[in-house]
């Protein structure tokens, strides 16, 4: 793959899965991941196994927005007018319909409907990112990092436990390889 290789079926294609998923991005595209693993990996073939973990891996590595790895994912499948239409797929329905609905929202959060829907959608998003958390450990992994997520849930709904401190307590554990 170069890096200005002439894909416009694959553009095109990438396009139409990420305006997809991206309606469907409760709790930010990282609770998509299982989702887009299927449709890229396994339905479309535009993406390998290895270039889907790389992908994951090096955006969340790296400094900056975590739906990076969108770009990543478009540029391992078609060069950089994949890395384009990946981006541009996954950002302008969801950031329009965020935009219009955070208005409206702003304006309505007195109703009771509006109050019911923001807290049914908590579990969704809970459940999306567990699912995803699920997906990126290894096998022999991830029933435990199925309960260490449900720990630290614990903890954030019931403590007051400051969140740097659960993210530095996992990185130190982590960094001694007890994780």
């Amino acid at each position: 793959m170069t890096p200005l290789m002439w894909a416009p079926e694959a553009w095109l294609t990438l396009f139409w899965e990420f305006i997809k998923l991206s309606l469907m991005c409760i709790g930010g595209a990282v609770s998509l991941l299982p989702e887009m693993h299927h449709r890229l990996v396994n339905e479309t073939h535009l993406l390998s196994e290895a270039d889907f973990t790389a992908a994951v891996a090096l955006a969340q590595a790296s400094p900056g927005p975590n739906v990076m790895f969108v770009a990543l994912m478009g540029w391992y499948s078609a060069g950089l007018g994949g890395a384009l239409s990946s981006l541009f797929g996954v950002m302008l329905p969801s950031t329009t319909l965020a935009l219009s609905v955070s208005r409206w929202v702003e304006t309505h959060r007195e109703r009771r409907g509006v109050q019911a829907f923001q807290a049914g959608m908590m579990p969704v998003t809970v459940g999306l990112l567990l699912a995803t958390g699920w997906l990126l450990s290894p096998s022999w992994q991830a029933p435990r990092a199925l309960v260490l997520s449900v720990i630290v849930a614990l903890l954030v709904w019931r403590t007051k436990v400051p969140l740097i401190w659960l993210v530095g307590t996992g990185a130190l554990l982590g960094g001694l390889g007890l994780l």
